[in-house]
């Protein structure tokens, strides 16, 4: 056992204090970030919308993340990473307070829009951050260590939001929400200020390429709109699935979701170490991680015994440790080549344009056909994603390990 823990340790080991920060600052505030998983239960069960209503209101969650993103790459590229972190996660804590006073169909369209444009202007800066700061060698597996953040304060939320659902209400969330993001701005502000923190990569480009020149990175990202619509649907119509067909309750479903967050935070640096060290490309493991993900919902068609639901998160997550660890990698890698800010823009657009099309497809087509129906959608487009990929591999010449 001491042989163990100790290769695992050291497979966090050359990682600079800055990126320790930039997890610590992730883990905060992603641990208050569990409305999120709860939303749609919130709007159908609290503010007694229907599911057609709540579709288009993730839809308007999505677009405010495609301006959020598009607007912090931009920021990013002029005034800094550090300015327009810090900005919109305190903002954002403000705005998440406010949302509970929301009660109206078109002003909770309108809120979480403003909400999540502000939110998302902080993922491309953070990547650009987490880049200045991570040595050449070391960038998967910072990449990683910040997704260990974020999955171990989902593991945490989602049960905590759960218990906070049963013992009080939803309003409780977004109080949480709101003060975690301020709590965050304050870790950020001490401890990553340019005047304290050190840049470790600071190569610039003399000549950026244009992200819209570079066709191999649009097909990548294209895979990557396609995965994120399918793995999205674990947060709005799996829970509902989780409740309305398998009759599990608020606090289970947390607790369901919260152990894809502890077997990342487990087993996902470990793994990313093996594979990093093995002969596998980039664009391979991408593949195989899209793929598994496509399977987690094949394996829902056979049954709705609990043995199976497990099973389907055991494949998803695991598909999610090797898919979006890899991708960050990879955007991080095509980013050298152009504005570091405009590529990782693009790369987060590529989610967001997953949430404005995910959770409103998904969500409709279980209203209008049903689960199964919309099960065998999710592991199509994943199929389309994994020949995306396929083609993304045999005609990348950007990198020989790409």
């Amino acid at each position: 056992m001491k042989v163990l823990f100790k290769n695992y340790i050291n497979t966090f080991g050359g990682l600079s204090k800055e990126v320790w920060w930039l997890a610590l600052i992730t883990f905060i505030n992603r641990a208050g970030t569990m409305v999120i998983p709860f939303l749609s239960l919130y709007l159908t069960t609290s503010l007694d919308f229907t599911l057609k209503d709540v579709g288009w209101i993730m839809t308007c969650f999505g677009l405010g993340s495609i301006v959020g993103s598009y607007l912090g790459g931009k920021l990013t590229d002029e005034i800094g990473y550090y300015k327009v972190m810090v900005f919109s996660l305190f903002s954002t804590g403000i705005l998440f307070i406010a949302l509970q006073f929301i009660d109206s169909f078109a002003g909770f369209c309108i809120g979480i829009f403003v909400v999540m444009l502000v939110a998302d202007m902080f993922r491309p800066a953070m990547f650009v951050a987490l880049s200045v700061y991570s040595k050449p060698e070391n960038k998967t597996r910072s990449v990683t260590l910040i997704r260990l953040a974020i999955n171990l304060g989902f593991s945490a939320g989602p049960a905590v939001g759960g218990l906070i659902i049963t013992t009080i209400s939803y309003v409780g969330l977004f109080w949480v929400d709101g003060i975690t993001c301020i709590l965050a701005t304050g870790v950020l502000f001490l401890v990553l200020n340019p005047k304290k923190a050190k840049p470790i990569d600071t190569q610039v480009v003399e000549n950026p390429m244009s992200v819209f020149s570079d066709k191999s990175y649009f097909i990548f990202l294209g895979a990557m709109a396609l995965f994120g619509v399918v793995f999205l649907q674990y947060f709005s119509t799996m829970p509902l699935f989780y409740k309305e067909v398998i009759s599990l309750s608020e606090l289970e479903i947390g607790l369901l979701l919260g152990f894809n967050g502890f077997l990342i935070f487990v087993f996902e640096m470990p793994l990313i170490k093996w594979l990093e060290n093995s002969k596998y490309s980039i664009s391979g493991l991408m593949l195989f991680g899209s793929l598994l993900t496509g399977l987690s919902f094949v394996v829902l068609l056979f049954s709705s015994w609990i043995g199976i639901i497990i099973l389907g998160i055991l494949l998803m997550t695991l598909g999610e440790m090797i898919a979006f660890p890899f991708s960050n990698a990879y955007a991080m890698k095509q980013s050298r080549r152009g504005k570091q800010g405009q590529y990782m823009a693009f790369y987060t657009i590529a989610f967001s344009i997953s949430h404005v099309f995910g959770h409103n497809l998904g969500l409709q087509m279980v209203n209008w056909m049903g689960f199964d129906f919309t099960w065998v959608v999710m592991a199509s487009l994943a199929g389309i994603s994994v020949f995306l990929l396929f083609i993304l591999k045999k005609h990348s010449t950007i990198h020989k390990n790409l």
